[in-house]
């Protein structure tokens, strides 16, 4: 099972970017997909959720309004990322809850930075 994440890189303030999380190994179509995040000295937190299919999306408040999650039919979820903010860089990781495990990506860096 292998969950890659993508997209990352350094933007300024008010930009923009679109985070891809690709999986194989695991049939995601019927779960949830989560994206977290990690700044240096803090505890990864939630950033937004999926259901399958899209069916439903749940956001951190800090979030809301400026991220958007989505998915793909089969194996791709994606953050589209706007109006960032420098409080927003981090290291972003992909997760699905599988067979009783959390299952991680090893995350993309966002650095949002004049």
């Amino acid at each position: 099972v292998q969950l890659v994440e993508s997209g990352g890189g350094l933007v300024q303030p008010g930009g923009s970017l679109r985070l891809s999380c690709a999986t194989s190994g695991i049939v995601v179509s019927s779960l949830h997909m989560s994206w977290f995040r990690q700044s240096p000295g803090k505890e990864r937190e939630f950033v937004a959720r999926i259901g399958p299919g899209g069916s439903g999306t749940d956001y951190a408040d800090s979030v809301k309004g400026r991220f958007t999650i989505s998915r793909d039919v089969v194996r791709t979820v994606y953050l589209q990322m706007n109006s960032l903010k420098p409080e927003d860089t981090a290291m972003y990781y992909c997760s699905v809850f599988y067979r009783g495990n959390q299952l991680w990506g090893q995350g993309t860096q966002v650095t949002v930075s004049s």
